[in-house]
């Protein structure tokens, strides 16, 4: 399933010109990881990824995740990426699909808190029925949050929000005030910069 689902992602790269991961698992982890990646495209968004059956389930989030439940982030889903995605940084050629500079601006564990009357959903099932609900354990990032998918016309779009829970803050910013990688310190002009 992982290595099919991936055939879109591997579709609009031409591997020979862009650093990005051709597929791969990446290093093996007790739980499964979510990464949310800062990406310098022709507009900047961020990457919000999750693990599910193998593969990175990806949405772009124009505005970027907040930690104040009244905040409802658009979230547009893109093609599944490799397991292997969640630790790269760097700058992906101009004129290449996504050609930017990329960072890794958040990553961690998560758990699926995914129910329905009272019934765990598995997370591939939970993305199929347009709603997630999941405990990440991230750096910068930590607490519930919900992905529900809405229908605009022909397109799909999902809102990410955060549960108000004891981790929710209405008064942080952490897109604003804590814009550095959480695996090399460095800020997406660093990136850009240094390739």
């Amino acid at each position: 399933m992982a290595r099919s689902s991936l055939k879109d992602y591997q579709e609009k790269r031409d591997f020979k010109r862009t650093p990005e991961p051709a597929g791969g698992r990446g290093p093996a982890a007790a739980a499964p990881i979510f990464v949310i990646q800062k990406h310098a495209a022709r507009h900047l968004h961020y990457d919000f990824r999750l693990e599910v059956d193998g593969v990175l389930k990806s949405w772009a989030i124009p505005k970027g995740p907040s930690t104040n439940p009244r905040d409802k982030r658009l979230a547009v889903p893109t093609e599944d990426h490799p397991l292997s995605y969640a630790g790269f940084e760097g700058v992906i050629p101009e004129g290449e699909y996504g050609g930017g500079t990329v960072l890794v601006w958040d990553t961690g564990i998560y758990r699926n808190l995914t129910e329905k009357k009272g019934e765990a959903i598995p997370m591939g099932q939970a993305v199929a029925h347009g709603h997630v609900k999941v405990w990440l354990e991230g750096s910068k990032l930590r607490g519930g949050y919900a992905l529900t998918r809405f229908k605009t016309g022909k397109d799909e779009s999902w809102l990410l929000v955060k549960a108000d829970d004891d981790e929710a803050d209405p008064h942080r910013n952490p897109v604003a005030d804590e814009p550095q990688s959480v695996l090399t310190g460095r800020t997406i002009e660093e990136v850009s910069s240094e390739q």
